[in-house]
């Protein structure tokens, strides 16, 4: 699949454990929306990631991409040590600078 070079990164971060990477896709004062919470810029972000990766221990698979220049949705299968693995979820971004301004993670 041929994904925006911002996407590629943020899901090479993602299945390859890189903190630091990951929040290196988000500005400084982004937002991610998951499982009912939202975590605001890249302190909370980088805190909320290394949470996740602990306790579900994820791998993601892209399956649809769409966007224009400052929104993007991506498809993609998710597997990890959460119940019903795999499930399909739905990643919103909004775009700012070249970077994710937003993320709001949807199943």
């Amino acid at each position: 699949m041929n994904l925006p070079d911002l996407i590629s990164a943020f899901v090479k971060a993602e299945n390859d454990y890189e903190i630091d990477a990951y929040v290196a896709c988000f500005t400084p004062d982004a937002v991610v929306f998951d499982e009912g919470k939202n975590h605001q810029g890249r302190n909370q972000i980088k805190t909320w990631k290394e949470e996740t990766n602990e306790k579900y221990h994820t791998v993601m698979e892209p399956i649809e991409y769409s966007g224009y220049d400052d929104m993007g949705k991506l498809s993609a299968m998710i597997s990890g040590t959460f119940e019903g693995s795999p499930i399909l979820f739905s990643f919103q971004f909004k775009f700012a600078d070249g970077l994710i301004q937003s993320l709001k993670i949807t199943n």
